[in-house]
């Protein structure tokens, strides 16, 4: 296994899309996964200073634009992103650079975008946190950029059985 990943899998929702206590099951910070728990989730939702963000079509390609961007600039490779209405996946190779202070640039840079481009004004686009994933050699990059690319696009389609 070699010292340094090949790419960083950086993946963060919108803000107020999944709370603590989600149905779905949740993070909690520095303890993992943890089970739902609707009393958590009631008291989360009731602390949110805004509704929750769902991001339009649009603004979609604001963030994929600005991610884009933002790679180019910081001569980060891309390898894939796919920006949801509720939350964004960016896998990029960015050799020597903390996958935190990585995700935390592009959270920064798309809120300004968003800012500047979108038709409605907030305070609050994405969540606080996010996860940051090392992908260590080839094999696990193309199966991660695979499921950027296509699985993002089918989840509806396969909940569904369509």
């Amino acid at each position: 296994m070699p010292d340094d990943p090949v790419a960083f899998f950086l993946t963060w929702p919108t803000y107020g899309t999944w709370l603590p206590g989600d149905g779905r099951g949740w993070v909690l910070y520095q303890r993992g996964w943890k089970l739902p728990d609707p009393a958590r989730q009631m008291e989360a939702s009731a602390r949110m200073n805004e509704d929750a963000c769902v991001l339009t079509v649009a603004e979609r390609g604001l963030v994929e634009q600005q991610v884009a961007e933002t790679c180019q600039v910081r001569r980060w490779e891309l390898h894939a992103q796919s920006c949801q209405s509720n939350h964004l996946h960016v896998v990029l190779s960015a050799p020597g650079a903390d996958p935190k202070r990585v995700r935390a640039d592009l959270k920064a840079w798309c809120t300004r975008r968003l800012n500047e481009g979108s038709l409605r004004e907030r305070k609050r686009w994405w969540a606080d946190r996010g996860s940051q994933r090392y992908v260590w050699d080839e094999e696990a990059l193309e199966r991660v950029v695979t499921y950027v690319q296509l699985a993002q696009g089918r989840k509806d389609r396969d909940c569904n059985g369509r």
